[in-house]
């Protein structure tokens, strides 16, 4: 039992650092009002990819691969969004 708190401990903390290795990104573009250089195709396949390990950690019960997966798939699509609702705004003056 306690391997396996560790085991879990361990993947939290893993979790932790890969999924808010994103915010500075999100950061970034709110700041900017732009996502000029974030490449729409990365993140449309990194999103479905992080949904499939979404579905795979409800699937098998596994708490840190839910956790870290649904708040990375809210930064990145909230990096998608913002590129594209940026990239429609119109030029200030």
């Amino acid at each position: 039992m306690a391997m396996a708190l560790d085991a879990d401990l361990l993947g939290f903390i893993a979790a932790f650092c890969t999924t808010f290795s994103f915010v500075p990104q999100v950061l970034l573009v709110w700041r900017r009002r732009s996502g000029e250089g974030i490449s729409t195709g990365m993140y449309l396949i990194f999103s479905l990819g992080v949904f499939l390990w979404l579905c795979y950690g409800v699937l098998t019960n596994a708490g840190p691969v839910i956790a870290a997966n649904a708040v990375k798939l809210l930064l990145a699509l909230c990096v998608l969004a913002m590129k594209w609702r940026f990239g429609r705004a119109r030029p200030r003056c």
